[in-house]
């Protein structure tokens, strides 16, 4: 019998053991893929209309990476320790051909939770297919059931009815339990939280509310918008009855609490009233192919240039290695004294990397 040939070049044929770690010992377990800079919303916190106008530039098709590259860097990604993969946008379902590089990244062994996140107007005509293809579940971006505050928050695209009809066809796909985060700006939607948590109890909608941050630089904000989470646990004990829960693994963001009642769970995700930056275990990959080790990151790295100039697949995994190793971000834990500096950071925008 001879021995089997080896494998091709480009071709990692085992994920390895390795679980690499940064510089505050924290692993690289989720990778966030945005496949789409462009959205059909303008919400203000994101991409203002004022700003993302008619005549902005978005990438054009060529300098967005294709499906295959996406699938080498995930593949490298999972070979040095991660295990979830998001795919994101702007609004990923407006990436022509998704369900492909769904399935695609689905059969990537190592590859545990495969996940998309959306604001759910288009969800409806492609949750079916993305399940079929191998989508684990979706998480739904929904502000509020209120239809002026809506068209407030969303810039005056899309209406909650179609959001509803896309949670509900995600449900019926087999895509749950379905995530529903909703960013919480003090005076904007505040007032309109109890009613959206009363629509989802009992169901297997989880909904996990957002303290307003400031990611990028183009929404303005200041922290007298931001309603931290003790505020609206508190509103929320008066009215059901909740009990705290263990999250499901270390670097877990959202603060997880159950109904005492056993309608379902909520959570609570607090980057600016509690920095959870000692366990973030995220990576984020840009459209255009830019590696960034945090949301609020100010510079990345660059994989589309060596993937197109030819890279192989073992100067993909050190580039990753180098760029994770020598990570030391923690910018929600420093907010208070970098924003103080003479100069503003200039942070990579929401649109180009997800939530």
């Amino acid at each position: 019998m001879t021995d089997a040939p080896p494998p091709p070049r480009n071709v990692i044929a085992h994920p390895a053991v390795e679980r690499m770690r940064d510089r505050l010992g924290r692993p690289m377990h989720d990778l966030r893929i945005s496949v789409m800079d462009r959205c059909n919303f303008r919400c203000p916190y994101c991409m203002p209309k004022e700003t993302f106008h008619d005549r902005y530039r978005f990438l054009r098709a060529s300098e967005r990476l294709d499906f295959d590259e996406i699938v080498r860097i995930a593949r490298a990604g999972v070979a040095l320790g991660v295990r979830k993969l998001r795919l994101t946008g702007g609004e990923p379902l407006l990436r022509a051909g998704l369900s492909d590089l769904v399935a695609e990244l689905s059969i990537l062994e190592g590859v545990e939770d495969l996940a998309l996140t959306t604001n759910g107007v288009l969800l409806a005509q492609h949750a079916a297919e993305l399940k079929g293809n191998g989508l684990h579940r979706v998480t739904v971006s929904l502000d509020t059931l209120d239809p002026d505050v809506f068209a407030a928050m969303s810039g005056g695209f899309g209406g909650v009815e179609q959001v509803l009809e896309g949670i509900d066809a995600a449900l019926d796909a087999g895509l749950g339990p379905v995530k529903v985060n909703v960013v919480v700006r003090r005076g904007i939607n505040d007032h309109t939280v109890l009613p959206l948590l009363e629509r989802f109890r009992g169901t297997p909608v989880i909904v996990r509310l957002i303290e307003y941050m400031d990611v990028g630089n183009r929404n303005a904000w200041q922290p007298h918008e931001v309603v931290p989470s003790a505020e609206l646990l508190t509103a929320i004990r008066a009215h059901w009855p909740v009990t705290a829960r263990a999250g499901d693994y270390r670097g877990e963001v959202a603060e997880r609490y159950r109904y005492d009642d056993g309608a379902g769970e909520i959570g609570f995700i607090s980057s600016v009233s509690a920095p959870f930056c000692g366990a973030c275990s995220r990576a984020r990959l840009s459209s255009e192919g830019v590696f960034y080790t945090c949301l609020f990151a100010t510079a990345g790295l660059d994989l589309r240039a060596p993937l197109r100039a030819g890279a192989t697949d073992e100067e993909l995994l050190d580039l990753l290695r180098i760029a994770w190793t020598s990570r030391d971000d923690r910018y929600s834990e420093r907010r208070g004294e970098l924003r103080k500096q003479q100069l503003p950071l200039h942070k990579i925008e929401m649109h180009y990397i997800g939530g």
